[in-house]
């Protein structure tokens, strides 16, 4: 046995690796069959990994989806940003409504936050950033019943054998906002 140092891995990149493939194991299984190992496995990392970087599958939980959220927020900050009218920030709107990305992880959140408070404060963040967003082209009290009317667009798409169409979305958006 040698008295040398053991030389570790140097992988400064491996906690940011193991959030992105939390993401993708909770968007392709959900929450409940969310573990430490297939985490570890889809970032193709030893499961020891785990906790060294995270105490808890709540802690991973929820920078996971703080991560997601964010990226989401940013996406939305961005797009109404753009919008120079009011017109612009409605065809933003129903953009967003209307779009299927990451929906699945939206739903599985929602489903987690309603019974953890610490995932609860994740949905909090992203619906004030949401309604910062909205409050640049309407007043606070439409920013915020949008923002609920587009969480509901974002559940029926999810839960909906017959999700409404593009041209449905634009129709509730435009119907609430004009």
């Amino acid at each position: 046995m040698s008295d040398a140092p053991r030389r570790r891995r140097h992988d400064p990149g491996r906690r940011d690796r193991l959030i992105d493939a939390a993401l993708r194991v909770i968007a392709e299984k959900g929450v409940a069959a969310t573990t430490h190992r297939e985490i570890a496995r889809v970032a193709d990392v030893p499961l020891g990994s785990m906790t060294y970087h995270f105490t808890s599958m709540n802690e991973v939980l929820a920078e996971a989806f703080t991560r997601h959220a964010n990226a989401a927020a940013d996406h939305f900050d961005r797009r109404l940003a753009a919008a120079r009218t009011r017109e612009e920030a409605i065809d933003a709107v129903v953009d967003l409504a209307g779009s299927p990305g990451d929906i699945l992880l939206a739903v599985e959140l929602y489903v987690a936050a309603a019974r953890d408070p610490a995932l609860r404060k994740v949905t909090q963040a992203w619906m004030q950033r949401s309604r910062r967003a909205l409050e640049q082209h309407f007043d606070p009290t439409t920013a915020r019943e949008v923002d609920a009317l587009i969480e509901g667009l974002v559940l029926h798409s999810a839960l909906s054998t017959d999700p409404m169409t593009p041209e449905q979305v634009r129709h509730a958006v435009e119907r609430y906002l004009r």
